[in-house]
């Protein structure tokens, strides 16, 4: 009865582009006592939660690998550093002076650090902004999050264990050591002999993963740490598998049911009785994340030297709090050191930071235009000397990446004077290294476009999948010249033919040209093996080019630079 209430509630909330995680909410209300009264005893819905919380932290544990821990850089330690630290101290602070008792406004303040991963990765994904540096940079400090969860959980099981400070520190330091040695050691040369036979079986690799996931939660338990921990070690583990990728689509499916429940039960906790005392609290909560976080976010990220404009999207998606929050709170309640009442408070305002971030992620765009004269305090100043570089320049590629990395070589071949732009401060630093001309700039910047001498170009090429941001680029480009060459990049088929109808040269669609380029080649090479032989060669060795300077092939559907 209960999945079949959160199946018609969570239909309903995506009619309304809300995130499923507010139906789920929505049906603990609903089954709760004040409704339908279906859950008389909450004790086979705590069990399934427990194995969904399991269940989460092993899937976050598959995605901190090395290589996404190098990607996120320095940007997303300071950054996220400091925006758990300024909205730990200043929630604390306005917990207490709403009232609330020290230990109660001390779980209050965890709770609001963290960001959803869940529901960040979902839009993001929808968005196809995943791979842009803005989503970069959010999921880099979501996976610190995660660490500090994790950290905090730890502390708060030991403390609930009657384990003091000083034993814990000597605990953890001396048993986790042990551990992790065995594990890296036992990842490095059992694993992957364990994983190759595991692998021949699918049925199989998915019976030893949950075996794994749940035998170190165990571990971890009777060690006096936690269920919590041991799983997140468990996918940390396999994270350098090659069939990471592979065990963790095959645990979401059981991870989104536990995790179905895990929400559910905390929607049913929700006190209908204190609405009164908690709906205030709950909505000056609410704004101190929808403000603080982003302003938090916003600052950092500009004494990091980036763009208003990237920090103002990464501020944006953070503003809410994550499933860690309930997760922390619910083992408070467990643990007897706060009361029903926090419950209730952190849902509530789970319920309303959710939604809103939602619409505030999804329009975020849109949104920017109407702040950005006023973010500019957060933007580190920088002397603009293009207008004078720029005069040298036949074509201008904005956007390097994947697809700019062929037109880098083609301009190199044809001995023609370029200059990339890119927002991305890694990839500038990349290009200077190999000294390619190039400058650090936001595309979506009207006034950093009228600071280059567009109408002095012959050529202009756009890596950006953005239909706005081509548009806008179209348009400042034909105002100053009409006979430019102008190249962009789009995924969909209307939004071609709308830059078309802005004057645009060619609109190059990379799903489309792969197709056409393959059928061109069997034209021409028909059934001659050595030829297709050849330009297999070929293609190893572009692959492998492309493999030294850290290209992936992109895991969604459309990326911007």
């Amino acid at each position: 009865m209960i999945i079949v209430i959160a199946a018609v509630t969570t239909g309903i909330i995506r009619l309304l582009r809300q995130p499923a995680i507010i139906g789920y909410l929505l049906t603990g209300i609903l089954v709760s006592s004040y409704v339908f009264n279906i859950v008389e005893s909450t004790d086979t819905i705590s069990l399934f939660s427990e194995i969904g919380i399991a269940l989460l932290l092993f899937i976050v544990g598959l995605n901190l690998t090395p290589k996404v821990i190098r990607e996120v850089g320095p940007v997303a330690l300071i950054a996220g550093l400091g925006q758990i630290s300024i909205t730990f101290i200043l929630g604390f602070v306005i917990t207490k002076l709403l009232g609330f008792p020290s230990i109660s406004a001390l779980y209050v303040a965890i709770a609001l650090t963290f960001s959803s991963t869940i529901v960040i990765m979902k839009l993001l994904s929808d968005k196809k902004d995943l791979e842009t540096l803005y989503g970069k940079i959010s999921i880099g400090i979501l996976l610190l999050q995660d660490l500090i969860a994790i950290l905090a959980l730890i502390v708060i099981s030991s403390i609930s264990n009657n384990i003091g400070i000083s034993e814990l520190a000597t605990q953890t330091i001396i048993t986790g050591s042990i551990i992790i040695v065995l594990l890296i050691l036992i990842s490095k040369y059992i694993l992957p002999h364990l994983a190759k036979f595991f692998a021949k079986s699918q049925e199989y690799l998915f019976l030893f993963s949950i075996a794994w996931g749940f035998g170190l939660s165990i571990l971890f338990q009777f060690l006096n740490l936690s269920i919590e921990i041991g799983a997140l070690i468990a996918g940390v583990t396999l994270s350098v598998s090659p069939y990471s990728h592979e065990i963790s689509a095959k645990m979401r499916p059981l991870r989104d049911f536990f995790m179905i429940l895990f929400f559910v039960l905390l929607g049913s906790q929700l006190a209908f009785e204190e609405l009164t005392k908690i709906l205030i609290p709950a909505l000056i909560l609410s704004l101190f994340i929808f403000i603080i976080k982003p302003l938090t976010i916003l600052t950092f990220m500009g004494l990091t030297g980036h763009k208003k404009r990237n920090g103002f999207l990464v501020g944006l998606t953070l503003a809410q709090i994550s499933e860690f929050s309930f997760i922390v709170i619910a083992l408070g309640v467990r643990s007897e050191h706060i009361q029903n009442d926090i419950v209730s408070l952190i849902t509530l305002t789970g319920l309303i930071t959710i939604a809103g971030s939602s619409y505030l992620i999804i329009y975020s765009e849109k949104l920017y235009p109407y702040f950005s004269n006023m973010l500019s305090i957060f933007e580190r100043k920088q002397p603009k000397k293009i207008k004078e570089s720029s005069k040298k320049y036949s074509i201008i590629l904005f956007g390097y990446n994947r697809v700019g990395y062929d037109f880098v070589k083609t301009f190199q071949r044809l001995k023609k004077k370029f200059l990339v732009v890119d927002y991305n401060p890694d990839i500038i630093s990349r290009l200077t290294d190999r000294k390619v001309e190039c400058i650090y700039g936001d595309v979506d910047d009207p006034e950093f476009l009228d600071e280059l001498n567009l109408d002095k170009i012959k050529m202009a090429v756009s890596t950006i999948p953005y239909y706005e941001t081509n548009s806008l680029l179209i348009e400042k480009i034909r105002k100053v010249n009409r006979k430019a060459i102008i190249i962009v990049v789009s995924h969909h088929i209307d939004e071609a033919y709308g830059l078309y109808n802005k004057r645009v040269t060619y609109v190059l669609m990379p799903h489309f040209l792969g197709g056409k380029y393959m059928s061109n080649i069997i034209d021409r090479y028909g059934f001659n093996l050595d030829k297709f032989l050849k330009e297999r060669n070929k293609q190893i060795k572009h692959l492998k080019e492309r493999k030294e300077v850290g290209h992936e092939h992109p895991k969604t559907e459309s990326v911007k630079y």
